[in-house]
């Protein structure tokens, strides 16, 4: 307890000191903004509907499967594109994701989304404002682009922005960095369309839910929503099919942010869990492997298996013949949103309106 005491206090006095640079980001960041606000640097629109989703904070937010949440809704309607930055990519500049995409070409997220959405185009850039015209070039019809990450990517003017904050660690609660975690200030929720507060408990009630949104102080023009966590069911990394860890003695193998609740789900299930922890976006080298391989060998306990996270899964991906070489089972956990408070079909409403408006004002200009 006194080394958690004396470890916050040390974390405290370094932020502390850090204050200063955190009032020369936030200026920087304020007229960076400005300068958008009153069109000294331009926002380029383009024609096709274009729905930003992110956060203020530097991550942990959940982004990853509401953007799977918005696939889901949208791909049998629409041809739905997304773009990602492909963050930690070991590649540059404009990729689409082919038979040839891996984690390290592309990005673990993008390619998440790659193995789960065989009918999305999937894509990466570090610049959206080069990288959109050059997807609109290679693919022409596509009609919905969903850019992941993208909340102060200001060269490009989304149609729909989604901001997301976390339950735990709401934007109104924190501070613009290095002092706090924000990328830059609580006044830039603004310009949502609509604010998410994500990772919320599903048994959220409306009382509380009525606090939050009093403290995030929303726009009459932007709508608020809140989600929750729900794990689907998992399956076989190698297979597909579906496996149930009920009775199993699982080995956790994660490399998220805030690995914490899915534990505790996975606690709940298998018969007993032993877990192994990395950094988020965290390459497995074969170090990792070797741990990963004697921690399932040296357990002597059975049946065995190693539980992960489609994240992890898509870095995994890259040791799929050592995987299958060693005969380890290995089970995938999917990760859903869940819209609470009933407001799921108003979401999805939103969503909508805007895709199909968009796509009726386009055709209009361009007919």
């Amino acid at each position: 307890m006194q080394q958690n005491s004396l470890l916050y206090n040390i974390v405290l006095v370094l932020r502390l000191a850090l204050y200063p640079f955190t009032l020369i980001y936030g200026a920087l960041m304020w007229l960076r903004n400005r300068l958008y606000d009153i069109k000294f640097f331009n926002s380029i629109s383009f024609s096709v509907p274009i729905i930003s989703v992110g956060n203020l904070s530097t991550g942990g937010t959940g982004k990853t499967p509401h953007i799977e949440y918005l696939l889901d809704l949208l791909q049998y309607q629409y041809r739905v594109a997304t773009m990602s930055r492909g963050y930690k990519r070991y590649s540059k500049g404009f990729i689409i994701a082919d038979e040839n995409a891996n984690a390290l070409r592309i990005g673990d997220e993008p390619m998440q989304f790659f193995m789960k959405y065989p009918e999305v185009v999937v894509c990466v850039a570090e610049e959206r404002l080069i990288g959109i015209p050059a997807l609109l070039q290679r693919r022409p019809g596509i009609e919905v682009i969903l850019l992941d990450d993208a909340y102060q990517h200001r060269s490009v003017k989304a149609g729909l922005n989604i901001l997301i904050t976390d339950y735990a660690h709401p934007f109104y609660k924190d501070h613009i960095l290095p002092f706090g975690n924000l990328r830059e200030s609580r006044g830039a929720s603004k310009r949502a369309n609509i604010i998410i507060v994500s990772k919320c408990p599903l048994s959220l009630g409306a009382d509380e839910a009525g606090q939050i949104r009093k403290n995030i102080a929303a726009l009459p023009s932007q709508h608020v929503f809140f989600t929750g966590i729900e794990y689907g069911t998992p399956y076989n990394f190698f297979t597909g099919q579906e496996e149930d860890l009920s009775g199993t003695h699982a080995i956790m193998v994660v490399g998220i942010a805030r690995p914490e609740p899915l534990i505790a789900y996975v606690k709940g299930k298998a018969a007993d869990v032993h877990v192994l922890t990395y950094k988020d976006h965290h390459y497995f080298v074969s170090t990792d492997m070797e741990e990963i391989k004697a921690a399932h060998d040296n357990w002597q306990v059975g049946p065995k298996v190693i539980v992960t996270t489609e994240k992890d899964a898509a870095r995994l991906q890259l040791h799929h013949e050592k995987l299958a070489e060693w005969g380890i089972t290995v089970v995938v956990m999917p990760v859903k949103v869940k819209v609470l408070l009933n407001q799921g079909s108003e979401f999805d409403y939103l969503v909508h309106k805007y895709v199909e408006r968009e796509i009726e004002e386009n055709s209009e200009i361009y007919s």
